[in-house]
């Protein structure tokens, strides 16, 4: 098997995506470990692991670029994440506020009670 011979500026580029997708993959998974209540556990996963995933594909694209193929299957992955991922955490917030599902967050102290 050939193995590919990328620019250095592009491998660069690459290990650096990686690196950024890990460490927001690896942030949004001790968030949805270590958060107290389901609101406070949706950000984890929206937020930071879809960053985190983006990162990857972003470095698999950029490969297959520094190879010279389209990297299609990534860019349809990449936008399907980007799409999906807040449309399915606002509906499953407001399913939670539907449901009533309590929260363990003090409310704002700005918050006016009357």
């Amino acid at each position: 098997m050939e193995t590919l011979a990328l620019h250095p500026l592009i491998e660069a580029a690459i290990a650096l995506l990686l690196v950024v997708g890990g460490t927001f993959s690896l942030v949004g998974a001790i968030g949805l470990a270590r958060f107290a209540d389901f609101y406070m556990r949706l950000h984890a996963p929206t937020k930071a692991s879809t960053l985190g995933v983006g990162g990857v594909l972003l470095a698999s694209m950029l490969w297959h670029w520094g190879g010279g193929a389209w990297a299609l299957r990534e860019l349809l992955i990449t936008l399907f994440l980007f799409v999906t991922a807040p449309i399915s955490a606002n509906l499953m917030a407001q399913a939670a506020l539907h449901l009533r599902l309590p929260s363990r967050a003090e409310p704002p102290e700005d918050l006016d009670r009357s």
